[in-house]
């Protein structure tokens, strides 16, 4: 489970103190999906990479399975996001030297070893229908098609947690929509939490529950009568 009580965060700049979050409560059960939708600069992405344990909140706490990552101390905190939080961006951020199978294994890499692995990101990579392009390097890739590796890459590990910034920013609506049909039905298959960052109301439109995030502030609303 996933819980967000009270999280604000602020920043110190030349021109004093700029909040931008403030106090968001939220709460996740394992097989959950939520869109978070705001205009840009409203701190969707701080708040992503404050799930995502790698910011720290000005006040307020995030546990997720029962654990505050932020209490753990820096190498700990590295096993725990790497263990329990799978993520995908906007750009795929695949090694341009690695092979398909390279990229999605990279994740494990800092585990104990396990040749079970080879076989989940094999059976991923079917899944994501790309089982005939494990030794392809991304160069030779379309963008949807790298965007699949960097789904099945967050998914290596089992994680509890599947945060998503833009996942289908950089795609044409043809390969935005079986995109976004991947990550869906891999988050129901893998019973994740999964936390969606778009602008997109038609991709937010496909989580049972969206989020705008307004003044820094999450609220809740139908992205179908918009």
């Amino acid at each position: 489970m996933l819980v967000v009580d009270s999280v604000s965060k602020e920043y110190v700049g030349p021109a004093g103190t700029v909040r931008v979050l403030e106090g968001i409560s939220l709460s996740l059960k394992l097989g959950d999906a939520i869109s978070i939708m705001g205009p840009s600069g409203s701190g969707k992405s701080t708040l992503l990479s404050i799930l995502g344990a790698m910011e720290a909140p000005s006040s307020g706490k995030v546990t997720l399975d029962g654990a505050d990552p932020f209490s753990l101390p820096e190498p700990d905190l590295a096993k725990f996001r790497n263990s329990k939080i799978g993520f995908v961006f906007q750009d795929h951020c695949l090694l341009p030297q690695c092979t398909v199978l390279e990229n999605v294994l990279v994740p494990t890499l800092v585990a104990a070893p396990d040749s079970g692995y080879i076989v989940r990101a094999k059976a991923l990579l079917d899944q994501v229908g790309l089982g005939p392009r494990i030794d392809h390097l991304p160069s030779q890739l379309s963008g949807g098609e790298k965007q699949r590796v960097a789904i099945a890459r967050a998914l290596i590990r089992q994680p509890t947690l599947l945060l998503c910034d833009e996942p289908t920013g950089n795609l044409d609506s043809k390969s935005a929509g079986a995109v976004a049909d991947l990550l869906l039905n891999l988050h129901l298959e893998q019973h994740t939490i999964l936390v969606l960052v778009t602008h997109s109301a038609k991709l937010a439109a496909r989580t049972p529950s969206a989020y705008e995030l307004l003044d820094g502030a999450l609220v809740r609303f139908d992205v179908k009568s918009r």
